[in-house]
C-alpha cells in the first residue's frame, strides 16, 4: 500500500507562484510514474503534469507548459510541482497520484494511488 501525502497550496494573487509536495510512504515509488491532476468545482479531474522514475522525463498539459515544472527526488520519496504565472483559472483541489508502470498516462483512471488533495485558489 501506499500513502500520498501533498502540502504546499494556498491562496495567492495572479501572476504568483507556489510549490506543491508530494510525499510517499509505504512501498517505494522509485521506478513508477508520478502525476499531478486538478479538479475545480463542477468540472472533470484534470491531467497536469506527470515525471518518470529517472527524473528526466516529463509531460505537461498544454494549459500549464511553460509556467508549471514536475521534478522529484527518490531519495526523500517526494514530487514537487512549481507553480509560476498563476492565473485564476488554475484554481482547483490538486492531488497527486502514482502510476505502476513506468509510462505516463494523462488518463486519471490509470494511476493506482491518490492523496487526499491541497487546494490552490488564484485570486484576480
Amino acid at each position: 500500500q501506499v500513502q500520498l501525502v501533498e502540502s504546499g497550496g494556498g491562496l495567492v494573487q495572479a501572476g504568483g507562484s507556489l510549490r506543491l509536495s508530494c510525499t510517499a510512504s509505504g512501498r517505494t515509488f522509485n521506478m513508477y510514474v508520478l502525476g499531478w491532476f486538478r479538479q475545480a468545482p463542477g468540472k472533470e479531474r484534470q491531467f497536469v503534469a506527470a515525471i518518470r522514475w529517472d527524473g528526466i522525463s516529463t509531460y505537461y498539459a498544454d494549459s500549464v507548459k511553460g509556467r508549471f515544472t514536475i521534478s522529484r527526488d527518490n531519495a526523500k520519496n517526494t514530487v514537487f510541482l512549481q507553480m509560476n504565472s498563476l492565473k485564476p483559472e488554475d484554481t482547483a483541489l490538486y492531488y497527486c497520484a502514482q502510476r505502476r508502470s513506468s509510462y505516463y498516462s494523462t488518463n486519471s483512471r490509470e494511476y493506482d494511488y491518490w492523496g487526499q488533495g491541497t487546494q490552490v485558489t488564484v485570486s484576480s
